[in-house]
């Protein structure tokens, strides 16, 4: 299916096969790591990439923001690649299809642009944000004690599974332990960190347009 409906600290979200969460109490859609421009970055390294990923992301993001209308998008962490780029001007005319909408960013390690950047385009910035006992942070939560719960990315989580034929797959993943979640690299053009399914309270597999529980 293409969502999965998760019953989790008295809440509730809904995690899309699009490697996205909506928080149904909060009216928000979360998503992590959408790295526009990393494409631009490795073109001007030299190295061959295709120029239209960061305009396919943004295309999805618009298509679950017409899902879920939300009220407010939260972004745990490298929104952008880096520095500035052609991808920049892009999200902004992006951004004017939704003025009513609260665009909330949590700056991750490559969030490194100057906040009248993020001004120009109507994006909240935060080093770390609270919601509703929910804790926001981009990177993940060894450091944070067990008296709140947190939300974070930076890792890009990936599981392996067996498929037919002694087949390994290596699939992004919905992860939920006991003190935080980690979230899928919403972005297409990201790698895969492989995940400890032992230490999670639980894990949703994305696959197929698909979103299935395996731990």
């Amino acid at each position: 299916m293409e969502e999965v409906i998760y019953t989790f600290r008295n809440q509730t979200w809904l995690l899309s096969a699009q490697r996205a969460v909506f928080w149904k109490e909060e009216q928000a859609l979360i998503v992590s790591d959408i790295h526009l421009g990393k494409s631009a970055h490795f073109r001007k390294a030299g190295i061959a990439v295709p120029a239209h990923i960061g305009q396919d992301d943004l295309y999805r993001l618009q298509k679950l923001i017409t899902v879920y209308d939300p009220a407010q998008v939260i972004i745990v962490g490298d929104m952008f690649h880096s520095s500035h780029n052609n991808d920049v001007p892009l999200f902004k005319l992006w951004r004017q299809q939704f003025p009513h909408i609260k665009f909330k960013l949590v700056k991750g390690n490559h969030d490194i642009m100057a906040e009248r950047v993020y001004a120009e385009l109507d994006v909240e910035v935060y080093d770390e944000l609270e919601i509703n006992e929910i804790h926001f942070v981009h990177e993940p939560c060894e450091e944070w004690d067990d008296a709140r719960y947190t939300f974070s990315g930076h890792l890009h989580p990936g599981v392996a599974v067996s498929g037919a034929g002694r087949q390994r797959l290596r699939l992004p993943c919905f992860y939920f332990g006991r003190r935080c979640s980690i979230l899928p690299a919403f972005g297409r053009f990201t790698g895969l960190a492989m995940m400890d399914m032992e230490e999670a309270d639980a894990v949703f597999v994305i696959a197929n347009n698909s979103v299935l529980k395996i731990g």
